[in-house]
């Protein structure tokens, strides 16, 4: 009897052996299906990519700049590299060379390398969108900063108040010139903050359009933000309208750049209004000469530190929303054509040459009165 009964219990431990691997071979097959062999488990919501928090000067920030050819972006990465430094965190930092494909594959490697969250700075916010599900699918959170990854479950969106930014353009010239033959040159299509621009542009100017105040001559997009494409825009509206062209609506300092450059080989530049935005050194220069009425002043630092505060609430498992400073900006959302995303909105300043000096220069240091001035005679700098 005592022979049978350990028959019977070697039996029923041998098949609980067998339920118990065939639950772990179900879940390891779930676990390639999603992530590959090497794919770690999605992690719990506490914001660390292992569910863990994390001391700060433990965790890993990967930072997905699209291209450093405009003068801004080498600026940020200087602020976050400084940011990191300071709070004694790693910082990988990638600059895909303006090539959406590349920069996808970037993404991919600081996922890999095990970064607790990803800041991506989007070429193209529709080609971007997956990176979101293979971060999360990793358990990490991604902060879109200031353009927008489109149809994704996007964790957040650190941004500029970019429909102010478009109507603070389109006033600007409106106000020097009400009425005439305008050149409308637009953003970069691939890029949506370039199409809430031009939805802000609209309300400006569709009314004088309607009214007969104004007249379009050419409305062309400027794919990657190319001065060069500008210029060529400006070159055949000019020809077209045989230079009667009484305003020039931009959207940013680079395409007004190309802009001013067809306008001063007609002898145009300085009395035909044109703004741009982002306050750029060369724009700043051609403000102060008059070349250029205005640009729309978007202030990095606060925007900068807005996107590295959440980062670290985010990887540290602090309360990631309350992490931001609340001085910076304030929360809004945004519909990305998936979902309503937490945004973060950072405030923009119209800047002419009455008020550059001080705001520009003198309150925020962004540039100093050396470089702005360079190409003005220094009797004529401003003084404090």
């Amino acid at each position: 009897m005592k022979k049978k009964q350990t028959k019977q219990g070697f039996l029923a431990g041998l098949l609980a052996a067998l339920m118990l691997f065939s639950l772990v071979g179900c879940t390891t097959a779930s676990n390639t299906s999603q992530g590959g062999n090497d794919a770690p488990p999605a992690a719990a919501d506490t914001g660390s990519a292992n569910g863990e928090a994390k001391e700060i000067k433990d965790i890993v920030v990967g930072v997905s700049i699209g291209t450093t050819t405009e003068e801004r972006w080498n600026r940020e990465i200087e602020m976050f590299r400084a940011y990191a430094a300071d709070k004694g965190f790693e910082l990988l930092v990638q600059d895909a060379g303006n090539d959406t494909t590349k920069q996808v594959s970037q993404c991919e490697n600081l996922l890999n390398q095990g970064v607790d969250v990803l800041i991506v700075q989007p070429l193209d916010g529709e080609a971007v969108a997956p990176i979101v599900d293979a971060a999360h699918q990793s358990g990490i959170k991604v902060i879109s900063y200031d353009r927008f990854i489109m149809n994704s479950d996007l964790d957040y969106y650190i941004t500029f108040d970019t429909y102010t930014v478009g109507k603070v353009q389109a006033e600007m010239v409106v106000e020097q010139a009400p009425k005439g033959n305008f050149i409308w040159l637009l953003g970069a299509p691939e890029d949506n903050n370039a199409h809430i621009i031009e939805t802000a542009q609209t309300d400006v100017l569709q009314p004088l359009i309607d009214s007969g105040d104004i007249k379009i001559v050419t409305q062309q997009w400027c794919k990657g933000w190319s001065p060069a494409e500008a210029l060529q825009h400006t070159e055949n509206a000019l020809t077209s309208a045989a230079n009667d062209v009484q305003g020039v609506v931009c959207s940013n300092d680079g395409t007004a750049g190309g802009a001013i450059q067809a306008l001063a080989a007609q002898g145009l530049a300085g009395s035909v209004p044109i703004a741009g935005q982002d306050a750029d050194i060369a724009a700043c220069q051609r403000i102060v000469e008059g070349t250029q009425y205005g640009t729309v002043y978007k202030p990095l630092a606060p925007l900068n530190q807005a996107a590295c505060e959440l980062a670290v609430a985010i990887a540290t498992g602090a309360d990631e929303k309350n992490g931001v400073d609340s001085a910076l900006g304030s929360w809004t959302t945004y519909n990305n054509n998936f979902k309503d995303v937490d945004a973060f909105n950072v405030a923009v300043e119209a800047i002419t040459k009455e008020n550059l000096y001080d705001i520009v220069i003198k309150r925020d240091a962004f540039h100093t009165v050396e470089e702005v001035y360079a190409n003005v005679p220094q009797e004529q700098w401003p003084t404090d």
